[in-house]
């Protein structure tokens, strides 16, 4: 359906120059969404793939496996489409304090971005409402260092920023003047917890990240951020248990389709054409995630099978085998401080999962040795390749 303009035009003089500033009207899109018979099935299959990988977390052996490694994930996902170059190796070699081999820039943004979802949950958990504070926060912990440490990590903007060009004179989009960002918040925030909103959860996200990227409230980060605000509010809003929706690679995928729709609804009002994008990713994404999590619980039930034929020792490398489960990259040290076993033992039960083929070493060298479990990077490294 076409609205026109989904906000108004505000002349501004940024270095001298008159440009034309883009300040969305508020939420909810007036008209309401309008609900077509296909776009009712279309939110049934969406939801009932949030139910089904809502569920395959509670049938997991070990939830907290699968969150960690998609949280990983989705942070290399989400930081790729701004550019790094980092893969999910560098990013595990990074957290064990190894050298990585991408450009450290890339894997402390990564890294950033792993604190801030994990930062922003425990804000949720801990009581606090979904609000610009909590956005403010999970911002900091994104920029807290490296790229973009510079750019006031946590504040709203108090300058003018832009969408592509060299300058906003040029830019294919520029967002609210930052004199109008405050207010463009406390409405987004509003928006969040106004009971009175016509349509599901599911779609209330949906909505708000195509504002919250309008706005641009930050001067780098609005792009993970506002990927990350899908998940926070489905989470928030009781959808899923844990917030396990990352809509990044789908996004990434669809790169083009997605800027055009976010330019269709500022500029035509479509809401009812990005609802539908956004509906499909995440049937796909849940779909994908629920895959992903049965791929990973058939491989260690497979491995652990192999360990159990070892004999005596098969008890010693199954703790070693549980921690490379949390950490599928993991040198001598931490097996040591993850496991309680001695650097003998330690060593032991990795030769004997080498023996087994189900862990490579990959320094060559006799001390601080580095072991893969490639068959699970291999699963959640699917799709995650540098643009």
């Amino acid at each position: 359906m076409e609205r026109g303009l989904s906000g108004i035009y505000q002349t501004t003089t940024v270095a001298g120059e008159q440009v034309r500033a883009f300040v969305p009207f508020d939420l909810p899109p007036q008209p309401d969404l309008v609900f077509s018979e296909e776009r009712r099935r279309l939110l049934e299959r969406a939801t009932l793939a949030l139910g089904r990988l809502d569920s395959i977390t509670m049938l997991l052996p070990d939830a907290g496996l699968f969150i960690y490694s998609y949280v990983r994930r989705e942070a290399l996902l989400s930081s790729q489409i701004e550019g790094t170059q980092s893969s999910l190796s560098d990013l595990l070699l990074f957290e064990l304090e190894e050298v990585p081999g991408a450009p450290l820039d890339d894997v402390v943004e990564v890294s950033n971005y792993v604190a801030a979802i994990e930062h922003g949950v425990r804000l949720l958990q801990d009581g606090l409402p979904l609000c610009n504070r909590l956005i403010r926060e999970v911002h900091a912990r994104l920029l807290a260092r490296g790229r973009g440490s510079e750019k006031t990590p946590g504040e709203f903007r108090r300058s003018q920023n832009w969408i592509g060009g060299t300058r906003p004179g040029n830019a294919h989009f520029v967002p609210p003047p930052p004199d109008r960002v405050p207010e463009c918040m406390a409405a987004l925030e509003r928006f969040f917890h106004d009971p009175s909103v016509p349509c599901p959860v599911l779609l209330k996200a949906a909505l708000a990240h195509v504002q919250f990227e309008t706005i641009h409230p930050f001067l780098d980060g609005n792009g993970r951020v506002g990927r990350l605000l899908i998940a926070l509010m489905l989470h928030d809003g009781g959808i899923l248990v844990q917030p396990l929706l990352y809509l990044s690679l789908y996004f990434k995928k669809h790169r083009s389709e997605y800027y055009r729709l976010l330019d269709r609804v500022r500029t035509e009002g479509d809401w009812e054409a990005w609802a539908d994008f956004y509906l499909e990713g995440v049937v796909q994404t849940a779909g994908d995630a629920v895959r992903t999590a049965q791929k990973l619980v058939a491989l260690f039930m497979q491995d652990g099978e192999k360990i159990r034929t070892l004999g005596r020792i098969a008890s010693t490398v199954l703790r070693v085998f549980q921690a490379l489960c949390k950490r599928p990259l993991l040198n001598n040290i931490e097996a040591k401080r993850m496991t309680g076993l001695s650097f003998p033992s330690v060593n032991k039960a990795m030769e004997a999962m080498a023996g087994l083929g189900i862990v490579r070493e990959l320094t060559g060298g006799r001390r601080n040795r580095l072991f893969a479990y490639d068959r699970y990077l291999n699963i959640l490294s699917e799709g995650t390749e540098p643009l």
